[in-house]
């Protein structure tokens, strides 16, 4: 298997340092407090989620711990659902105690324990009404309170839920979440803004109720000692110089820095050289050009002209200067504003934890650079 891991998480083998988040999520879970992890999407903060978990389980065997992304979610049902689809028949083997047990939580989507004709492994279906979504997220937490056992519960994505069309979501999970004395949970998210606005808004229910930590890029000294011993122990060599202009190009963004290393190991070659990083990176944009087309397609001409001034300047802290405004012949700052915040809900910009602006997708910003006139 390629040692260069684009998804999901492995092992600690093939994860690369986060060595003080680690220490600190866990003990800040262990002292019985809440996190809040706010990380530009692919900067590796589910790879993190994971290793913390790996690691957890390592020395707690009786701890339970929970994933669930809730990205894709549209409403209460929808998280209700996958909530209790991730964590129901799960905090102990299957019995005919365990059975009764969970009957007597789940009234409103009243669980059905049947067993898998492949597998002959005990399975459970259920549904939810939308209008009890309410009531059985209520017993699943009650499901959690008394089940007696240590719990940790990631939920990626947090910053869905101001999408739902319900009100008061917020102060509804805040509710539950509070009296849980046996369950700790991380609320991961990809967009500051929203994050921020949820954590850190004295009028919003989760205000000052976790601590928070920023994703920082992995140190370009640490990748590259991480990059370099993977290619050492297949044989292979890839040079001080190229992973650092690897490293800057994807502004140490993981996903993307690790995209090109697990093409660069693919390669029949022992040695590896600027010019094979160059035929990547040419690859991928060419293979790309009709998708990035289709956004330019779909943002205003303003939208455009400003994503295209922040990708050449890489990142961009004061898109509302003067001197920027007239290099990239911008218009009036309400303008720029305008623009800015469209870009952002369309998640082709992003801000990180120095409030600077980057285009999120690496590649498409190279293809910007390289395309001014499209």
């Amino acid at each position: 298997m390629n040692p260069f891991i684009i998804s999901g998480y492995h092992s600690p083998a093939y994860f690369c340092d986060r060595e003080k988040e680690t220490e600190k999520i866990i003990t800040a879970l262990e002292n019985d407090r809440n996190l809040t992890l706010i990380s530009p999407r692919r900067m590796g903060k589910t790879g993190l989620i994971h290793h913390v978990f790996h690691q957890i389980h390592l020395h707690h065997k009786t701890t339970k711990c929970f994933y669930l992304d809730i990205f894709a979610t549209q409403n209460l049902r929808d998280f209700t659902l996958l909530f209790t689809k991730t964590v129901l028949g799960k905090l102990d083997h299957f019995s005919e105690a365990v059975m009764k047990q969970v009957g007597t939580f789940f009234k409103s989507c009243r669980p059905v324990f049947t067993y898998n004709p492949v597998t002959g492994q005990p399975q459970i279906t259920f549904d939810i009404q939308p209008q009890n979504a309410e009531a059985s997220l209520q017993e699943v937490f009650e499901y959690l309170k008394h089940s007696n056992t240590r719990c940790y519960v990631a939920i990626d994505e947090f910053q869905q839920i101001t999408e739902y069309p319900e009100k008061g979501v917020e102060a509804l999970l805040r509710s539950y979440m509070q009296f849980l004395p046996n369950v700790k949970f991380i609320f991961a998210g990809s967009k500051k803004h929203l994050m921020d606005t949820i954590f850190s808004s004295a009028n919003r229910p989760f205000y000052q109720s976790t601590q928070k930590i920023g994703l920082q890029p992995i140190s370009i000294e640490t990748y590259r000692t991480f990059a370099n011993q993977i290619f050492r122990d297949a044989g292979k060599e890839i040079e001080k110089s190229v992973f650092d202009e690897i490293y800057t190009l994807m502004l140490g963004h993981t996903w993307y820095i690790q995209y090109i290393l697990n093409q660069l190991y693919a390669l029949n070659k022992q040695t590896i050289t600027f010019h094979d990083v160059e035929a990547i990176v040419a690859d991928t944009l060419e293979e790309e050009n009709a998708t990035y087309k289709t956004y330019c397609g779909l943002i205003s001409r303003g939208q455009l002209k400003l994503l295209r001034g922040i990708a050449q300047e890489k990142s961009v802290f004061t898109p509302f200067e003067n001197g920027f405004m007239k290099k990239h012949e911008l218009s009036a700052p309400s303008s720029i504003r305008q623009a800015l915040n469209a870009l952002i809900d369309k998640d082709l910009i992003l801000s990180d934890e120095q409030n600077g602006y980057f285009v999120y997708d690496r590649f498409f910003s190279l293809w910007l650079e390289q395309n001014r006139t499209t």
